[in-house]
């Protein structure tokens, strides 16, 4: 199935996201279609990606008639700095990349994230292809062009606006995913079921969402892809996407990345904003609870141990942040997603359920 993304006039130019089983070995021939004029390409990927799959990827792209080479960091959120990004930039001059050549990410959110910030930046902008692996990956950060690195400071702070010229999803990269990190993609599905889409919220109770596969990961890419046409650059409806990720950064921050997977922070923080919502009484009552019990059927867990006055100074950095006003990403009910900007000198208050 293949779905594409219309990017607004004067913007980025639409690109293709194909959802197919063995696509991988088609990277090369979809890569030279949407690339003609590319003579070489870089391939990045991670230490545990890229022994499974970065070898067909190249493989393909050579076959295409492409001069490859290959770059790997080690596998982890740590990774994801600017040191990382230096050593792309070596590989990306080493092979020879001019602004015609691309760059491909064979991995999950943080290699997809960081290849996209480097293609961005080198020769000030190349194209480059997702070709994601982990379900997070899939259904969420492969496709929208959001691009970065984190700082000590706060969790994507640097970055770039920088559409993929074409992204290959093949789920049968999820039969070598570790249960945890299929879970922790599950935390990012649950997300779209509660901002925009309640029958898929409902069966996900239902039925184990390993039998429709496919049809889930397009159920998400489809929202996604509604919402960043919509609003490329983030400047509105896109924040609706950051359900659950203000608390669930902040927790990830707190515990220097080495505590809860993302999707496992951001499923604990859609809890604690659903309980603040709540609480001020424009989210329907029972929702936290009915958030919590789906992760747990999925094995994310619904609570943290972090102090919420820890989690709040977290915060300070979050990019929904404008000027002295917070944009807080609530739920009417399960399905129905709003933003509502309060003062962030009420956020302490707001979320003294939580403590």
């Amino acid at each position: 199935m293949k779905l594409r993304v219309n990017m607004p006039p004067r913007g980025d130019a639409p690109y293709d996201i194909l959802i197919e089983e063995g696509c991988l070995e088609q990277a090369g021939e979809r890569a030279k279609a949407c690339l003609p004029r590319a003579e070489r390409a870089v391939v990045v990927t991670d230490s545990n990606v890229g022994p499974l799959y970065a070898g067909r990827v190249q493989a393909a792209l050579e076959k295409a008639g492409l001069a490859v080479k290959t770059v790997t960091f080690p596998a982890g959120e740590t990774s994801k700095n600017l040191s990382t990004i230096g050593k792309l930039y070596t590989a990306f001059s080493q092979a020879g990349l001019t602004r015609t050549d691309f760059a491909v990410a064979v991995g999950g959110g943080v290699c997809g994230d960081m290849t996209g910030f480097a293609a961005a930046t080198w020769l000030r902008g190349i194209p480059f292809l997702q070709v994601p692996t982990s379900l997070l990956a899939q259904v969420d950060s492969s496709v929208g062009g959001k691009t970065g690195v984190d700082l000590p400071e706060g969790k994507n702070l640097v970055g770039a606006f920088h559409q993929p010229a074409l992204v290959l999803i093949d789920p049968e990269t999820l039969q070598t995913l570790p249960q945890i990190f299929f879970a922790d993609g599950m935390g990012e599905v649950i997300k779209y079921g509660c901002i925009r889409d309640r029958a898929l919220f409902d069966r996900l109770g239902r039925e184990d969402c390993h039998s429709y596969l496919p049809d889930m990961i397009r159920t998400c890419v489809d929202i996604k892809r509604q919402v960043v046409e919509e609003d490329p650059l983030n400047t509105g409806l896109r924040d609706i996407l950051n359900f659950g990720h203000t608390l669930g950064h902040a927790i990830e921050m707190v515990q220097q990345y080495h505590g809860l997977t993302h999707g496992s922070a951001v499923g604990v923080g859609m809890v604690m904003i659903a309980r603040v919502g709540e609480a001020m009484g424009v989210t329907e009552p029972g929702t936290a609870k009915r958030i919590a019990e789906l992760l747990t059927q999925y094995g994310l867990p619904s609570t943290c141990g972090e102090p919420i006055g820890q989690l709040l100074a977290a915060t300070a950095h979050d990019k929904k942040s404008v000027g002295s006003q917070i944009r807080l990403i609530l739920l009417h009910q399960i399905g129905d997603g709003f933003i509502q900007s309060v003062p962030r000198a009420e956020l302490p208050r707001l979320c003294e359920v939580l403590r």
